[in-house]
């Protein structure tokens, strides 16, 4: 009898491991380019126009299943699903605000996290996308800055973020004509310019008007100024741009914002100026946390303004949210409104944002994730453990 249980165990493992030896081997066709697509069809002896249905039953119906793909043939079903998958990453924590912000935990297929976070409000619905698991840059008031990067999220890591929010909040098909997710912005973690490649093909599929079909205009991405790339961004993808300014002089930006020492304001600046989608209908944002003390004297308020002179600019004001061990606090409300009426007597809108989500850690400067980079002897052994 033992020796039975002991070969049981051993065919187990075995069906276990051919199962697993399986799903390594599919392919996942989300954050596949539209050509992408018809090639891996040709590769499997389809025509183009599967992929055309393929495309508009991930992207405009969400179909999670091959199975719910019904214009399509139930041969051609099983077909794919033994080659290919529309599997999304897993949801470790859903964290729901006091204020309805809501932020999702997703842990990608190596086991490495990021998070996500919807922002409803009454007039629209911002879903705040992240780029990398940790980030490159190290600015001292942002928590993701003190999660050193352990590598950048693949477009298909990307698209999914949105993909996962919709699924949650139920809002498929892509025709439907009231959007809770309206906006999407690029300011979750990481810098999105230095995984610039990865996030372009995500948001040209999302802009794609036979799937998702959200248009550049609700899309923003925030940079914290790689400047070699910001003109790129505007003629490739002409989505809004933010920029992370926060400081008015460059000693100052030098500490808070490092990427400064290598493009100081001015660099910064010039690129902004010369963003190929900015106009008067389209200004480029400045974000601008407010730290006591630090960035918010009157003075900076003056300096700001003679600095954006001839661009058109909008200055986001950002009340500083704490984070476990920062040393930063916020400005106190009348210095804030002091600042934002210096720049709204220049003639720049200067709205002041409302905290949102800050008992979740969702606000703001806030996201982090636990990952860490390890080698790949360790990440070896953990996706074997998660198997």
């Amino acid at each position: 009898m033992d020796g039975l249980n002991i070969n049981n165990i051993k065919i187990l493992k075995a069906m276990l491991n051919n199962s697993q030896s399986q799903n390594e081997k599919m392919k996942n066709l989300i954050g596949l380019s539209k050509e992408e697509l018809v090639a891996e069809m040709e590769l499997i002896g389809e025509k183009p126009f599967r992929a055309k249905q393929l495309w508009h039953w991930i992207y405009n119906q969400g179909a999670t299943d091959f199975s719910q793909m019904t214009s399509i043939a139930r041969g051609m079903q099983q077909k794919l699903a033994e080659t290919y998958s529309v599997a999304r990453p897993a949801i470790s924590k859903d964290n729901l605000s006091f204020d309805k912000t809501r932020k999702w935990l997703l842990k990608f297929d190596d086991t490495q996290e990021a998070e996500t976070v919807f922002i409803p409000d009454a007039d629209r619905g911002t879903l705040c996308i992240s780029s990398q698991v940790g980030c490159t840059l190290t600015c001292k008031f942002c928590h993701t800055g003190t999660q050193r990067l352990v590598r950048n999220l693949t477009a298909a890591e990307i698209v999914n973020q949105l993909i996962i929010a919709r699924d949650c909040l139920d809002e498929w098909p892509s025709t439907q004509e009231v959007r809770m997710i309206s906006n999407i912005v690029m300011m979750g973690m990481g810098e999105p310019l230095y995984n610039y490649d990865n996030v372009a093909k995500a948001l040209k599929i999302i802009m794609d008007g036979e799937g998702i079909g959200l248009s550049r205009r609700r899309i923003t991405l925030s940079t914290s100024g790689v400047v070699p790339l910001i003109e790129q961004c505007g003629r490739e993808l002409g989505v809004n741009l933010a920029v992370s300014l926060h400081a008015v002089r460059d000693d100052l930006r030098n500490d808070i914002v490092p990427i400064n020492k290598k493009y100081n304001i001015k660099m910064l600046l010039d690129a902004c100026r010369n963003y190929p989608r900015a106009s008067n209908s389209r200004r480029i944002t400045f974000e601008y946390v407010m730290l006591k003390g630090v960035n918010d004297s009157v003075a900076d308020a003056k300096e700001l303004v003679r600095l954006i002179k001839g661009i058109p600019a909008l200055i986001n004001l950002i009340p500083f949210n704490p984070w476990p061990g920062t040393i930063y606090e916020c400005s106190h409300w009348k210095q804030i409104e002091a600042f934002a009426d210096v720049v709204r007597s220049a003639g720049y809108a200067s709205p002041i944002r409302t905290p949102r989500g800050q008992d979740i850690l969702a606000a703001c400067g806030q996201l982090r994730s636990e990952s860490i980079k390890e080698s790949k002897a360790e990440q070896s052994r953990k996706l074997k453990e998660a198997s």
